[in-house]
């Protein structure tokens, strides 16, 4: 299929506000660096201004059946308006891929394993290990499971795709990060798709680091320090752990280089009756929680037929809307993060690498022959294994243990229709019709809350959850014995669910969802409680809710977790150990109302000794590798010294010298830290001279492209535990988690909502939208995204596209 060249491009998009953008960005960088660039900026100048997407005018692509109309608005949100689903999803494709190409090809690579092909040989760790995940392969099983309606959607999406890539390609217009890298994506197909939305429920974890930091744990350290660790296990916890010290795998060099998704990727989302909003209709509010990169991980957009109106984000290279709204209903998500992941300890036939035991019997494993490229280098041939259980993931890192071996048991492995959802979600009209559609999502579980104009809020905890004949994910079990098979799920009719509850709201903030009275087992790690906590303070306080409110709460910097542990830090205040600028720090936490301010230093000494209290009290009996696997550290700090402030320390504060001693070593370590990076004058000290958000692209870790590719930094309040939910680095102070996009919503009128997408829509350093939301996403503004026409077109520009 090729589509004809571009009639025009209008004078305004291709002439003017590029150079200026590109002479501004010149100005920001040092002057050695723009010397350095100088021989390469009028041809770099030229490829990035060649590849802006065009926005005005016509196109004619081939495959169309009639003309689209695409409206990008003043934030370049576009509003696709298509005469029938394949055009419209034909559209979208190729709009899409005018914004964020490099991205979409990059989010394949890594899912695939095939990031090598073009970095190079740097990034043969990271192909190995999701070669050996095989979320390509689960993808490719998938596919068959697809209605004939939704495989048409992702094949008319990839029509699309490939109409900009033969036009970019036809053109030299490709998105300069290709040149930087010398290559030329290949053709889209619904098979990457499905690949990127497996990546997301890798992403969004399934709790197999913390299962090996267990098992690790249960190798070094004594049976009592294991249980401190875990104080959820369950009574024959001690039985498990003896089974992982009979059977040791030395996973602390294997799982050094694995690729671990971040501990804190999650959400909020709250829904709110009309009984206590000022419209007398629901709100609802939305803040997913992931990477925060340039470009940003959401995609907003506005899709429409004459049957369909449908506006929210998506990941770049998948069709549909995936959190938002239509004329009728609107939803969002956060993590449920239940164990749907389980490592299985395999004995292998010492005889045949190949064949493991089960049931007193060797069993052939399943060996698939990958092979790797890698740039500048011949091909790497790499089997992966594959017991009955899964992969044996401990091969990646070159484990030869005669043995025994690590397989991997996960729901995302199978077979599974998470993108049929996405299409239903966008024609549902009411809450049964939207939990209908809920049926085909399974992998990742997601908290799911609804609201509609007729009243009606609800939840659910949604997807595929597995019922264990033994064993609660705790910890790596043995393989073959049979003992520790899965039994199914938890049945579809029985998954958590709530409609219009009494209290008038449900939040969730990734917290625990159940109480101990359910029957199954969800999870042995949540969330820190303090988001929902927050959110539950300010929703059951509050009467006549506005959308004003909501925006507020989103960017909430309370932080509980500071109310709850700072006076234990102001209890040594009069110990002699103590240093003079200690004292002078404890001062600033007397006075702080326990909101993570940008201008004010008590953030700054809170956080950083929270960040040091896992160092005072875990090394050296826990290694940097196991460090980084340790997903549950932060809730279980919290729990050993609620333990030790109420009297009954555990072995681990006990070794350190008591609770006294471990506040004050921690303490000390976090004022050393803050002198090193803002001096010695506590009085001087700013949370947000530390805590600020610089956007990296992709290309940012090879100097000095991050200053044309990055943002400027940006200080921003909130951190990990407050609704305003801000990860950072803490050997940098850089913010890099956190709510990409936000949104609020007001049922009593669908045809505008409020959003915020950080740093912007585009992903080409030239457009007016590649970062032009910053300001707005740290300061906690917002615009109005409109599905009303009359809003949209009156500024914005217009692009037909034709047969």
């Amino acid at each position: 299929m090729q589509p004809t060249v571009p009639v025009t491009r209008s004078k305004k998009t291709r002439r003017l506000w590029p150079k200026r953008r590109l002479w501004r960005v010149l100005a920001s960088l040092g002057l050695v660096v723009v010397l350095a660039l100088v021989a390469t900026s009028g041809t770099g100048y030229y490829l990035m201004q060649k590849s802006l997407p065009v926005v005005e005018g016509q196109l004619q692509l081939t495959g169309l059946s009639a003309s689209v109309s695409v409206w990008r608005d003043e934030h370049g949100v576009p509003h696709i308006e298509a005469q029938n689903e394949h055009d419209l999803y034909l559209a979208q494709g190729f709009v899409t891929a005018q914004d964020r190409m490099f991205q979409m090809d990059l989010s394949r690579r890594q899912a695939s394993g095939e990031l090598s092909e073009v970095v190079g040989e740097k990034a043969l760790s990271r192909d190995k290990f999701f070669r050996t995940f095989g979320l390509r392969r689960a993808a490719e099983a998938s596919l068959s499971a697809y209605s004939p309606e939704a495989r048409s959607a992702l094949d008319w999406y990839a029509e699309g795709v490939n109409a900009y890539i033969q036009q970019a390609k036809a053109n030299h217009a490709l998105p300069f990060e290709f040149t930087i890298l010398g290559y030329e994506p290949r053709d889209w197909q619904a098979l990457d798709t499905l690949t990127i939305g497996k990546y997301m429920a890798f992403d969004l974890g399934g709790h197999w680091e913390q299962q090996v930091f267990n098992y690790s744990l249960a190798q070094t350290v004594s049976t009592e320090k294991a249980l401190d660790l875990s104080p959820s296990y369950p009574v024959h916890a001690p039985t498990i752990i003896q089974a992982m010290k009979d059977n040791p795998l030395d996973l602390q060099s294997l799982f050094a280089e694995a690729v671990k998704p971040n501990p804190f990727n999650g959400s909020n989302n709250w829904v709110v009756s009309g009984s206590k909003t000022a419209s007398g209709k629901p709100l609802l509010a939305n803040d997913p929680h992931l990477s925060l990169n340039t470009p940003s991980i959401w995609y907003e957009t506005n899709l429409k037929t004459p049957t369909m109106n449908v506006s929210g984000v998506i990941f770049a290279g998948i069709p549909g809307i995936i959190l938002g709204h239509n004329d009728k209903i609107a939803w969002g998500v956060t993590n449920v993060g239940p164990d749907v992941q389980d490592l299985y300890i395999e004995k292998r036939n010492p005889a045949n690498p190949n064949e493991f035991e089960y049931q007193g019997k060797w069993e052939p494993a399943q060996v698939i022959h990958e092979e790797i490229k890698i740039k500048g280098k011949s091909a790497l041939a790499y089997n992966v294994t594959i017991t009955r259980h899964g992969p044996i993931i401990s091969e990646f890192a070159h484990d030869n243990h005669p043995d025994t071996a690590l397989a991997m048991r996960w729901t995302a492995l199978q077979p599974s229709t998470e993108l049929e959802a996405v299409q239903r979600f966008a024609k549902a009209t009411n809450w049964e019709e939207f939990k209908s559609a809920l049926t085909y999502f399974q992998t990742p579980a997601q908290n799911f809350v609804f609201a509609s104009p007729d009243g009606t809020i609800a939840y659910r905890a949604n997807g595929l959850i597995p019922i264990r004949q033994k064993g609660d994910a705790s910890a790596p079990v043995p393989g073959w014995t049979g003992e520790y098979e899965w039994q199914g799920y938890i049945p579809w009719d029985q998954l958590p669910t709530t409609v219009n509850p009494p209290a008038g709201f449900i939040a969730t903030a990734n917290n625990k969802v159940v109480s101990d009275s359910y029957p199954f087992h969800l999870s042995n790690v949540w969330a820190q409680p303090y988001r929902e906590q927050r959110i539950h303070q300010v929703l059951s306080s509050g009467s006549k809710l506005t959308t004003d409110d909501m925006k507020k709460l989103q960017f909430d910097a309370t932080n509980l977790q500071a109310q709850e542990f700072v006076p234990l830090l102001l209890q040594q205040r009069e110990e002699p150990a103590l240093r003079d600028i200690d004292r002078k720090a404890l001062d600033l936490l007397s006075d702080w109302k326990f909101e993570d301010q940008v201008n004010l230093g008590a953030p700054l000494v809170f956080n950083l000794w929270e960040s040091e209290l896992p160092n005072v009290l875990f090394k050296p009996d826990v290694s940097d590798e196991m460090f980084d696997l340790f997903e549950d550290k932060a809730n279980t700090v919290d729990q050993l010294l609620r333990h030790a402030a109420q009297g009954s320390p555990g072995p681990w504060v006990q070794e350190k010298g008591g609770l006294s001693v471990v506040v004050r070593t921690a303490l000390q370590k976090a004022v050393d830290r803050a002198v090193e990076v803002q001096g010695n004058d506590p009085s001087k000290w700013r949370w947000g001279d530390y805590h600020m958000i610089p956007f990296h692209h992709p290309l940012a870790s090879v100097k000095p492209l991050n200053l044309l590719f990055d943002p400027a930094k940006t200080e921003l309040p909130g951190s990990k535990t407050t609704v305003e939910a801000a990860g950072w680095n803490t050997k940098t102070g850089e913010v890099d988690h956190g709510a990409a996009w936000r949104t609020v919503v007001d049922l009593a009128d669908l045809n505008q909502t409020f959003n915020v997408v950080g740093p912007g829509q585009s992903g080409n350093r030239l457009s007016p939208w590649y970062d032009d939301q910053i300001v707005d996403w740290t300061t906690g503004g917002y615009h109005i995204t409109s599905t009303d026409p009359k809003q949209y077109n009156q500024n914005g520009h217009h692009l037909t596209l034709t047969p």
